[in-house]
C-alpha cells in the first residue's frame, strides 16, 4: 500500500513532537540536578544569529499545526508566543499534538495537488499540498527540533539520537 499523505504527516509529527516533549523532560530533570536556573537552557541557542530553544519549540509547534490545518483545509489554529517556563513549552506541545489528533486522513489525503499560498517573512509562497508537505512542512518541522535538540545537547543535557528518534516501530 502506498504511503498517505496523512501517515506521511500527522503520525510523524505526533511522534516528534512526543520527542521533543520528552527531551524537554530530560532538561527540567538535567538543570535540576545541576542547580540550573531553567530560563538559562531555555533561552540558549547555539549561535547569536539563531533563535533561543523556547522559538525553535514555538516554532515546531507553528509549523506542524499550521502545516496540518492547510492540508486539511481548515482554519489554522493561533497559539501566542508567551511561553517563558518548561512546563508551558510542555502545554504548547501537548496542545499541538491534541489539535493534530483531531484531523482525519481524510482531509489530507487526495489534497497532493491543493493550492496552498502563505506569507513567509513578508515573500508570498504558493505550493500545492504534497510539494508543501514534503519541501516545506517536514524539513522545516526536524530542522528546529533538530536544533532544539542541539542546543540542550550542546548546554549538557544528556540526551542522545535515540532521545531524537524516540521509539520507532
Amino acid at each position: 500500500m502506498p504511503l498517505s499523505m496523512y501517515q506521511a504527516s500527522i503520525p510523524t509529527f505526533i511522534h516528534g513532537l512526543n520527542n521533543l516533549s520528552a527531551i524537554l523532560t530530560k532538561a527540567v530533570a538535567y538543570a535540576e540536578s545541576k542547580k540550573i536556573e531553567p530560563s538559562v537552557l531555555i533561552n540558549a541557542r547555539l549561535a547569536p544569529d539563531m533563535f533561543p530553544l523556547v522559538r525553535q519549540v514555538q516554532i515546531a509547534s507553528d509549523i506542524v499545526k499550521g502545516g496540518a490545518a492547510r492540508l486539511a483545509a481548515i482554519a489554522v489554529p493561533s497559539y501566542a508566543d508567551t511561553e517563558v517556563t518548561f512546563p508551558e513549552l510542555q502545554e504548547r506541545i501537548a496542545k499541538t499534538i491534541a489539535f493534530l489528533q483531531t484531523i482525519q486522513a481524510e482531509q489530507i489525503d487526495g489534497g497532493e495537488e491543493r493550492p496552498i499560498n502563505l506569507k513567509v517573512g513578508g515573500n508570498e509562497m504558493r505550493f500545492h499540498g504534497q510539494a508543501y508537505l514534503l519541501y516545506f512542512v517536514i524539513p522545516n518541522f526536524y530542522f528546529h527540533i533538530t536544533t532544539a535538540y542541539a542546543i540542550l545537547r550542546h548546554n549538557g543535557v544528556n540526551i542522545g539520537k535515540t532521545d531524537f528518534l524516540g521509539n520507532v516501530k
